[in-house]
């Protein structure tokens, strides 16, 4: 199955959101059907905040080599595309299909801020993104994503109109992450014929695949959640052994011997 045949409405895969060749492998072998990377989680590899803090090279060889390390797909998370020019979004999604991404999303806030692109820009964005990928030379699915609920920018009515002309401007698939409840989420997706991504995190994380299915979503992402859950285990364990001198947080690890067959 391709990449884009994965994207089913009501039949959703998980994309599964990785920070470096360790988690990629582990995710892959686990049954990740396909895998993606995530700005905010690379960026805290580098001891970076996420919004427009790594450059474009470097998130490129980053994806190239998690594309190295599995066999499944790899999508690209890459923020505003870098830049604003709707000529950088096209370049973004050419070098992209370069190194070999089964295909990328591109948002339309800024830097992981409340500032976004005005309508008409983030339009023009779209549309030449979407043109740069019909022109590859192998199939690229690309998602155009409206952040702005969740960075508080504008309203789910806003979101709404701009998934809609980002579907007429081209885009494989739309993206509206994290909606104020699933009723609205229900509005993102019954507003597009096309694929739909859900991002789970936080509330979300506590509805099963089944209730996406059944909303019609095509992919659920992870976005950073799964490397924040990690850090989670390194934040309460330090403050267990840097506190208390307690220790018993690291009761909870995985064997070596289990990694090992995972990223074998």
């Amino acid at each position: 199955m391709s990449f884009r045949e994965m994207h089913k409405p009501g039949d959703p895969f998980i994309l599964a959101n990785a920070w470096d060749v360790g988690s990629a492998k582990m995710l892959a072998a686990l049954g990740a059907q396909a895998i993606g990377t995530s700005s905010a989680a690379h960026a805290f590899t580098l001891g970076k905040s996420d919004g427009g803090k790594v450059e474009r090279d470097v998130a490129l060889a980053h994806a190239q080599d998690l594309i190295a390390a599995v066999s499944v797909p790899v999508s690209g998370d890459f923020e505003d595309g870098f830049g604003e020019a709707p000529e950088t979004c096209a370049e973004t999604v050419r070098l992209s299909g370069e190194i070999g991404l089964a295909g990328i999303c591109i948002e339309d806030t800024i830097e992981a801020s409340n500032r976004f692109y005005d309508f008409d820009l983030a339009v023009e964005r779209v549309r030449a993104a979407s043109s740069a990928a019909r022109a590859l030379k192998n199939d690229f699915f690309f998602v155009a994503r409206a952040d702005g609920v969740m960075t508080g920018a504008y309203d789910i009515d806003e979101a709404i109109r701009r998934i809609r002309a980002f579907d007429e401007a081209g885009a494989d698939g739309l993206y509206v992450p994290m909606p104020k409840s699933m009723d609205d989420l229900k509005r993102v997706i019954d507003a597009t014929e096309k694929p739909v991504n859900v991002l789970v995190a936080g509330a979300y994380s506590k509805h099963a695949l089944a209730e996406y299915a059944a909303l019609g979503a095509a992919r659920i992402s992870l976005g950073s959640a799964l490397a924040r859950a990690t850090h989670r285990v390194i934040h309460d364990a330090g403050l267990s052994m840097f506190g208390s001198g307690d220790f018993t947080h690291l009761t909870n690890a995985i064997s070596g011997s289990e990694v090992d067959k995972l990223i074998g």
